[in-house]
């Protein structure tokens, strides 16, 4: 083989190379829906909600400590502020018109699993789980996004070594949290399940 058919045979295996790895890299990605930040039916913002007036996520959320899911709030609970306070927008109206027709708003999941992968909330943050370990900074977003990747990677190197995302059970809701304010407090001994049946079930 000539010089430049040999210059020419290594660039295109070069080329084929770097495509693969390429296409490997986005295949691993397949079904990662990061970043996924849905339109939602009334302008939402958890950073008014949870940042500014720090509405504890439990006070909406409130089946996610006794159920596999977290919930979102019937409006009447939104109405229960809501119905006292005189500032009157567009989105508030959209709550107002839908209360009083009776009609549920149609709110768009963010978080989706796939449904071969069972998750249940209250065991999480019975064994101390932050909501922001998985939800990310929530209490700073206008408009929520999946931050994890959610990923059987991302849940199985939680499982492997929990303590890090652990913090003290009253706490699990403190956006405003840092380690360093459980001097002294030591992680509970959890053992999450890292066998298949933990979670496909």
């Amino acid at each position: 083989m000539s010089p430049l058919g040999r210059r020419l045979l290594l660039a295109g295996l070069a080329s084929t190379l770097a495509l693969s790895a390429l296409g490997a890299r986005e295949l691993s990605r397949v079904g990662v829906n990061q970043g996924y930040q849905p339109a939602q039916p009334i302008a939402f913002s958890h950073r008014l909600h949870a940042g500014d007036a720090q509405v504890p996520c439990l006070y909406c959320h409130f089946a996610a400590t006794r159920s596999r899911h977290a919930g979102i709030p019937p409006s009447s609970v939104c109405m229960n502020c809501h119905a006292l306070l005189a500032n009157q927008t567009e989105e508030l109206r959209k709550l107002k018109d839908a209360v009083e027709q009776k009609r549920p708003l149609a709110w768009t999941k963010v978080h989706n699993l796939p449904d071969f992968v069972y998750f249940n909330h209250s065991q999480h943050l019975a064994a101390s789980l932050a909501c922001q370990e998985c939800h990310g900074p929530v209490e700073k977003m206008v408009e929520v996004a999946q931050v994890a990747p959610l990923t059987m990677g991302w849940c199985l190197d939680c499982h492997r070594d929990a303590k890090p995302n652990l913090r003290p059970k009253d706490q699990v809701t403190n956006m405003e949290w840092k380690p360093e304010m459980a001097a002294g407090w030591t992680p509970p001994e959890v053992r999450p399940p890292q066998h298949c049946s933990g979670c496909h079930r």
